[in-house]
């Protein structure tokens, strides 16, 4: 049975290696647009963009697997019951062979319908038809080869292995196309030959597999009802995914402006690298939280969660002031030279940042939530989500084009924000609220304690060199803001906390 420790232990692992593919992902999140910006274009940038997301919601009809066969794994590796994961593992394969083909039929779709709604002045209808199909090929990799290895090692706490075959991807995804696009190859082309870095990332969790899991049957008959939470997980996943995809979903059939999604995905590419930063510390938590919720363990799972939403809420604030501050003059730098769209825009980064920060604000409690399996009891909640981030951006975005797309995330994340607030507490943790919402109010207070002490620092960045001494000398204060306010308005789990990651270090 694992103690705290060894969850820790493996906590540690993940958060080590994840931190070093978010490493690997943010650097790649911003030479591959920069690539596509200076060697083709803002329109070409914002139709890979745009094609790209409605992949990612074409996705969705694997929506659910993963999160329901992952909650499926927990008992039967937490018994070591080999027959029994083998029947949930084989479950999971048949379903998600059914999704790839359907997934292919939709990609197929995409391929002869988008050339027919959007124009664009530098590919033909062609190149723009064999382009979706060469992006879409990446996901149906996945669902054929990827996908069963990736429930797996997630449920057992390995999301370690997955971060580092997935750092190969990333590495030599990139390099493939900034050595391709030096020598001008054509986009479609570039892309094709940049799903070699898939099949080297299938090909490594493959042979780990095999041999860390020598028992496992993939062949074993499929368990009925293994995946019974896949329906009510489909549902949130789906909802989900329309909300954090809305965005440039609605500005190119709403607005139907492909520079203004390449605008957009400059500012997402930097709060989507934030993401991943807070990712590092929440990666495979999941996992051993609902480890402790299947053992029962509630002292545990109390004082365990709440020194995780402090260390959470305490990063989050840290890294969030700071991209307020110096994300404008980053975006000065990154798009120099750049004239064929207008890229500096003062109201979107500061409301893409707001956004981020709101939308992580609630990341403990749906952390929590995945962890204890509750895809239907937050159905409700969810579809309201969606439907003001559909509805209302779609009338915003109509009349504020970015503005007014950023201001529904922000309304629809707050909404969330405070439906979870109740939630959580009632369902799971059994915690008082108002512990959380002191931390809310605290991670508040120093946000904007940050934000104006540092617009009296003068910020002279003139480089990438000049920005990234600024940024460090902005995180610096603000780390010892938020450390000082959390070690004396909530020193018992400052201190546990503290504990935790000494005896995570010295593991």
């Amino acid at each position: 049975m694992p103690d705290k420790f060894s969850r820790t232990k493996r906590f540690a692992y993940s958060a080590l290696t994840t931190a070093l593919y978010q490493v690997a992902l943010f650097l790649a999140g911003f030479i591959t647009p920069k690539v596509m910006l200076v060697y083709y274009s803002s329109e070409i940038n914002g139709l890979v963009t745009s094609i790209t997301q409605f992949i990612t919601y074409f996705n969705l009809v694997e929506a659910g697997l993963s999160g329901a066969a992952v909650y499926a794994l927990y008992k039967p590796l937490a018994e070591k019951n080999f027959q029994e994961i083998s029947a949930v593992v084989a479950s999971a394969k048949k379903f998600y062979f059914q999704a790839g083909y359907v997934f292919l039929a939709l990609i197929a779709t995409l391929a002869i319908a988008y050339p027919l709604f959007l124009e664009s002045q530098t590919l033909s209808s062609l190149d723009i038809a064999l382009l979706a199909l060469v992006l879409g090929v990446n996901s149906v990799l996945e669902f054929f080869t990827l996908a069963k290895y990736r429930a797996l090692l997630s449920a057992d706490q390995k999301t370690y292995i997955i971060s580092l075959a997935s750092i190969v991807h990333v590495v030599l995804n990139t390099v493939i196309i900034y050595v391709l696009a030096r020598f001008n190859v054509d986009v479609v082309t570039l892309r094709a030959v940049a799903l070699i870095s898939i099949f080297a990332r299938t090909f490594l969790l493959m042979l780990y597999v095999k041999k860390r899991y020598p028992l496992l049957d993939y062949k074993a008959a499929p368990k009925p009802n293994a995946l019974e939470k896949r329906w009510d997980a489909m549902y949130m996943q789906v909802l989900g995914a329309i909300h954090s995809g809305a965005s440039i979903v609605i500005l190119t059939v709403v607005v139907r402006d492909l520079l203004l999604v390449s605008v957009f995905s400059v500012y997402n590419m930097i709060i989507t690298g934030l993401h991943g930063i807070m990712g590092i510390f929440s990666s495979g938590l999941s996992a051993g939280f609902g480890d402790v919720i299947v053992r029962n363990e509630k002292a545990v799972l109390q004082k365990s969660y709440q020194e995780f939403e402090l260390g959470y809420l305490s990063l989050m604030t840290v890294v969030y002031a700071v991209a307020m501050v110096t994300i404008m003059p980053f975006i000065k730098i990154y798009t120099e030279g750049i004239t064929d769209a207008e890229y500096y825009a003062p109201v979107v980064g500061a409301l893409i940042v707001v956004n981020g920060f709101f939308f992580n604000l609630k990341s403990p409690q749906s952390m929590i939530l995945i962890a204890a399996g509750l895809y239907k009891e937050s159905r409700v909640q969810t579809t309201i989500q969606g439907a003001l981030m559909v509805v209302l951006g779609c009338i915003l975005g109509y009349f504020y084009k970015i503005e007014g797309v950023l201001l529904t995330c922000i309304i629809s994340n707050l909404y969330r924000d405070v439906d979870l607030l109740f939630f959580i507490p009632k369902r799971v943790t059994q915690l008082p609220i108002t512990n959380t919402l002191k931390r809310w109010g605290w991670a508040a207070v120093n946000f904007i304690a940050i934000i104006g002490l540092c617009a009296v620092i003068p910020a002279t960045v003139a480089g990438y060199l000049e920005w990234a001494l600024y940024a460090c000398l902005v995180t610096a204060v603000a780390t010892a803001i938020v450390a000082a306010n959390a070690a004396i308005f909530d020193r018992q789990c400052f201190l546990g906390l503290a504990r935790r990651v000494k005896a995570m270090i010295k593991k």
